[in-house]
């Protein structure tokens, strides 16, 4: 019944010329990378942390460290349930641990975090399908169409063959942003000029499957959780997809801008209920955006965060580690 969608979308390869800028931004040595990325987080998390580590300058333990340490959490969007449970815990740790020292409770409170956002984090598994399909999704703004591009970069590294799917077809220039991405990292696109995204996903899938391509990631139109006709849109993107191959889509990812706190958590809550996410990627941790959002996701729908993000660049999308986050939130 579907097999008229192949009339319609067609492949955007990328040129040769786009080879070039590859080998340029060829990636250095891992310790080098490691320390820029450990930077550019920290600066990505400033705001947060300075906020944070003031508190235990020259305080005292008692009810009005307890009482900042609570303001900077709400302010830092930990939102009240994962802020009411921390200050708990820590309470109760600083109480049975019988801490004395300052230092003493903001190791106990580095220690807290970690323990909740340990769960958030949980490698993408490669190669458990051929190829493995991934739908994106987000609201407009987030960043979606660029991590989709900076995603395809990553597994490149790790020598995994990427095709691209253009089902952004609401957004005038979103199929041509997935393009450019395309010719940067000489993937190619599956794209119509216009038409039913569904098509181009169910088009994408059956493109990989007969070429053995690894991965396909399939690019979704922006939208807010109120918008039901277009959250209906994307149930159908999956049941078709679903169409094209049983088991599919693999990875359900939600792209969310970090700067938008409890905003954020509302979008999770909407997308997951709506399609099951399986991952996050959070972009846009940028030295504007509140960290303690990730504390609210783990308490209240702790969804594996597959990716941070902290900038522009390709590199500085990297995968969530929960000891590099807090120890940047309590450097």
């Amino acid at each position: 019944m579907f097999s008229f969608f192949k009339s319609k979308s067609k492949e955007i390869a990328p040129s040769a010329e786009s080879a070039v800028s590859a080998e340029l931004s060829s990636p250095g040595e891992p310790v080098a990378e490691k320390h820029v990325w450990l930077t550019r987080l920290k600066t990505g998390l400033a705001k947060t942390a300075s906020n944070l580590s003031i508190l235990f300058v020259g305080a005292k333990i008692g009810d009005e460290l307890y009482e900042e340490l609570e303001a900077a959490l709400l302010m830092s969007d930990a939102g009240v349930d994962a802020t009411q449970s921390l200050l708990k815990d820590l309470q109760s740790r600083v109480k049975n641990d019988k801490l004395t020292e300052v230092a003493q409770v903001k190791d106990a409170l580095r220690s807290l975090l970690l323990d909740l956002l340990s769960p958030l984090q949980k490698p993408l598994m490669l190669g458990r399908h051929q190829p493995l399909v991934m739908m994106l999704t987000g609201v407009n703004g987030a960043g979606k169409t660029t991590t989709i591009g900076k995603l395809a970069k990553h597994l490149q590294a790790h020598q995994q063959s990427v095709l691209l799917a253009a089902g952004d077809t609401f957004r005038a220039a979103a199929r041509e942003q997935l393009m450019v991405w395309g010719e940067r990292n000489q993937v190619a696109v599956i794209a119509q000029e216009s038409g039913d995204p569904a098509a181009v996903a169910f088009d994408a899938v059956q493109a990989a499957r007969a070429r053995g391509t690894d991965v396909v990631m399939i690019d979704t139109a922006g939208r807010l959780p109120t918008q039901l006709h277009l959250m209906e849109e994307l149930k159908k993107i999956k049941r078709v997809i679903a169409k094209g191959m049983d088991g599919a889509p693999h990875e359900i990812l939600l792209v969310i801008d970090g700067n938008t706190g409890q905003n954020a958590l509302a979008q999770v809550k909407a997308f997951d209920d709506a399609l099951g996410l399986t991952g996050l990627v959070v972009t846009k941790l940028d030295g504007t955006a509140k960290g303690g959002v990730l504390a609210a996701i783990a308490r209240t729908r702790p969804i594996p965060v597959y990716f941070i993000g902290v900038g522009e660049q390709i590199e500085d999308l990297q995968p969530f580690n929960a000891q590099e986050f807090v120890d940047a939130l309590l450097s």
